[in-house]
């Protein structure tokens, strides 16, 4: 349920940018302004990403820090924000819709397996 409400509120987000043109070296599938789901430990207490999910269903992302899956731990941020806090994201900016990848530490390897 949790999971299906915050998918509803990434489908409905509204655009935040004026000119609608990305750069070019943008390498993910979806914009800059476009909503992903993180933790208020990666964004408020610097935890790394540890965890990224390209959902199937509607190509949205989550970069999760792995420590906890509370509702009242999930922020919704911008693509753009997530990966300044972890420009190591760009490493995995090609993961397919429909895979995950996870790692022990922020400077560790991204393993990277099929399915949600």
């Amino acid at each position: 349920m949790k999971k299906q409400f915050i998918k509803f509120l990434l489908m409905f987000s509204c655009s935040l940018s004026a000119s609608g043109v990305e750069k070019m070296d943008w390498p993910f599938d979806q914009a800059r302004n476009v909503a992903a789901i993180t933790t208020k430990q990666v964004v408020k207490d610097s935890f790394p990403v540890l965890m990224v999910v390209h959902y199937a269903d509607d190509d949205s992302w989550a970069f999760t820090c792995g420590t906890t899956n509370k509702s009242e731990d999930l922020m919704i941020v911008g693509m753009g924000e997530i990966v300044s806090l972890d420009p190591t994201l760009y490493s995995i900016a090609d993961l397919p819709p429909g895979w995950s990848a996870t790692r022990a530490s922020i400077t560790s390897e991204w393993v990277r397996s099929k399915g949600e």
